[in-house]
């Protein structure tokens, strides 16, 4: 087995490039510094041991007419000014609240301080060692201190705000004399609604300290913080769209913005370019107005771009907090999508395949489609959740659909149906010879087939532990190897990960890594269950009505009313998939016009708890209307019946034991 040979160490590309290289003396730097700071032509001095990005930050930090030979940076005097400042950025200090709180008991021992500052270079947080805190402040490394590149020059939070990359500056490389005996490492942080730079998280504290994987150390904390800003938007967009929708202006065919309290577009309704010119003005993620309790309705008009015509603007309450408001627009244009519950995405370009509808105008699905349109815009890694069945692998289609090319690959994988032993052939492919079996010649993997396109990894919670660090390498790089290869082939994917678990739950155990989950989810997607959707019940009903009378060739049938009572209230474990294979099953089944209760499977008819309904042979007559539901009890029921004896249940059922273990972990069935 060659499986060390494919996985040859080179340069992570997300951090910066001269990152593996040697380190230049101390002394050398001083002298390039020196150099540079006292020539008549500084903007032509090339010194030799300095770094590209420092080099070109020294020369900013010249034409900007920063003092070299200051003592450190400036402090904003006015508390008042500071203690806006925080509150403006509550939102990302709460998201770095977790971080900074996991990593605060290992700072004090690395005589190390970790601080948060805003997008103009401000320190709104620090933590840390005592000490290290308290020599901070003769430099003004504390909070109200001002670290933008035209305050003090070169140092970790300006020149990370600045090149919006991360980056170490070390002693020396520091512009300002007065800060050359400290050593720092700033990763920006971006918002996820729309990749803004809205911060950095920075680790500072004595030379002694430095190590240049301390770039990675902040890189992961900015992702760790980037995914807690996505789910408090997540949770924002989701109570004011439930404000919207319990409102009594929810209803009616007009084009209509949801704003939050900061005048910024959440979501919207009924605007494309056809039916308004500013439309491109009007994405989501822009702010289009002020906060929206500084200004009134007859401000409107002299506020929004022109052309653009405001019918009025109501403000949301949901739980008696004020959430945000809905903006009402003018179009004379007629609205072009017929049914707003349907997305439609088209088939793939020479492949047969149907129209893919995506079906649902419920809060939380219609957080979950505007997410992941907008999550194609940007070359960013997706983590889709949600239940078994409740259609992950739409919303990949959805964002593939998105990526503006119509020959762009889609590629998808199961991670829990390929083994751990041939999972990283699958994914990464290999050449001649790698291993036994291997086909002549070799083969190109998943990545390489999936390049200028998306590739889905689904069950990604399945992977092998062993095999993630490598799969965190390929995203990382961009590039991958071929086992048994050490030719390094680049390649342009875009991720897209799917699972069914609490990754999170799966980090705790130690079977998923908490490096990989940052990277895989810089931009998270919780479709719903079925049963949180309320009357998309209904919607896909009658979709899948539509459907399979065309199909089977036989009359539209309509439901009873109790039975549509039932169908609302039942909990639909297998989720739109079931719901799917239920309506199918009345229509091949079913015997008269009306699909009366007792058309439907037992399942739905009875209580769950009901001996008959649940037993075995039950379920194994075909009584379940979802296939992974039959699946999953056959295992449980025989699981009890063999009183544990695995052996004897993979005999039972007929598979082999790895293959029932494997199953075990997917249905998280327990052996007792």
């Amino acid at each position: 087995m060659t499986r060390a040979s494919y996985y040859k160490a080179s340069k992570d590309e997300t951090l910066p490039k001269d990152i593996g290289t040697s380190v230049p003396s101390e002394r050398e730097v001083r002298f390039a510094w020196e150099t540079f700071v006292t020539s008549d032509q500084s903007g032509r001095v090339r010194p030799g041991p300095v770094r590209a990005d420092i080099l070109e930050s020294w020369q900013r930090s010249m034409e900007l007419g920063v003092d070299a030979g200051i003592l450190g940076s400036r402090k904003i005097s006015d508390e008042n000014e500071i203690s806006l400042r925080r509150k403006r950025n509550a939102d990302l200090r709460r998201a770095a609240s977790a971080a900074f709180k996991r990593l605060e008991p290992h700072l004090s021992d690395a005589k190390s301080i970790l601080i948060l500052a805003d997008d103009q270079g401000v320190i709104i947080d620090a933590i840390g060692d005592e000490s290290v805190l308290d020599d901070g402040q003769e430099i003004h490394l504390e909070i109200g201190g001002h670290w933008d590149e035209k305050a003090v020059g070169t140092n970790g939070i300006g020149t990370a705000l600045k090149t919006g990359k991360p980056i170490y500056v070390h002693a020396a490389e520091h512009f300002v004399e007065g800060v050359q005996a400290w050593t720092c490492a700033g990763a920006p942080i971006r918002n996820p609604f729309d990749n803004s730079l809205i911060g950095v998280v920075d680790l500072s504290g004595p030379p002694d300290i430095f190590r240049r994987h301390n770039v990675a150390l902040v890189l992961a904390a900015a992702r760790e913080i980037e995914i807690a800003l996505a789910e408090q938007q997540r949770q924002d967009r989701t109570q004011l769209l439930e404000a919207f929708l319990q409102s009594k202006y929810s209803h009616g065919d007009n084009s209509v913005l949801l704003l939050d309290r900061n005048g910024r577009i959440m979501f919207r309704r009924g605007i494309d370019d056809t039916t308004l010119p500013a439309s491109e003005k009007l994405l989501v993620g822009s702010k289009l107005l002020p906060d929206l309790e500084s200004f009134s309705e007859n401000d409107l008009p002299a506020l929004l771009p022109p052309h653009l015509e405001a019918q009025g603007l109501e403000r949301l309450i949901f739980d008696n907090t004020y959430r945000g408001a809905a903006l009402f627009l003018s179009s004379e244009m007629p609205e072009t999508r017929s049914r707003r519950d349907v997305l439609s995405i088209q088939p793939r370009r020479n492949v047969p395949e149907d129209t893919i509808e995506i079906i649902g105008a419920s809060p939380k699905m219609l957080e979950a489609i505007e997410l992941a349109e907008r999550a194609a815009k940007v070359n960013v890694s997706v983590l889709i959740q949600g239940e078994t069945g409740v259609g992950k692998e739409l919303f990949a289609r959805l964002i593939h659909s998105r990526l503006g090319r119509a020959d762009a690959p889609y590629v998808p994988v199961n991670c829990a149906a390929i083994s751990g032993d041939l999972i990283g052939a699958e994914l990464f492919g290999y050449v001649d010879g790698a291993f036994t079996g291997a086909v002549r010649g070799g083969r190109a993997g998943k990545f390489e087939q999936a390049d200028g396109g998306l590739l889905c990894l689904d069950e990604i919670g399945d992977m092998p532990i062993e095999l993630q660090p490598y799969l965190l390498r390929a995203l990382e790089q961009r590039a991958i190897y071929r086992m048994g290869d050490d030719k390094r082939r680049p390649v342009d994917v875009r991720l897209v990960t799917m699972t069914n678990r609490d990754l999170r739950l799966e980090i705790d155990k130690g079977t998923f890594r908490r490096d990989l989950f940052y990277r895989i989810g810089v931009i998270t997607i919780e479709v719903p269950p079925l049963r949180e959707r309320g009357s998309d019940i209904l919607s896909l009903i009658e979709h899948f009505s539509a459907h399979f009378a065309d199909q089977i060739g036989r009359p539209r049938m309509s439901f009873a009313d109790d039975t549509t009572d039932l169908l609302l209230g039942y909990s639909w474990p297998g989720n739109v998939r079931e719901l799917r294979n239920t309506v199918q099953r009345i229509y091949l089944v079913g015997s008269g016009p009306v699909v009366k209760i007792r058309d439907l499977p037992p399942e739905l008819r009875d209580d769950f708890d009901e001996p008959e309904a649940d037993s075995l042979q039950s379920i194994l007559n075909g009584n379940s209307g979802d296939l992974e539901s039959i699946e999953a009890s056959a295992i449980r029921r025989t699981i009890q019946a063999e009183k544990g004896n695995l052996t004897r249940v993979a005999a039972v059922l007929g598979i082999s034991r790895p293959t029932l273990y494997r199953k075990m972990r997917q249905y998280r069935i327990e052996r007792g």
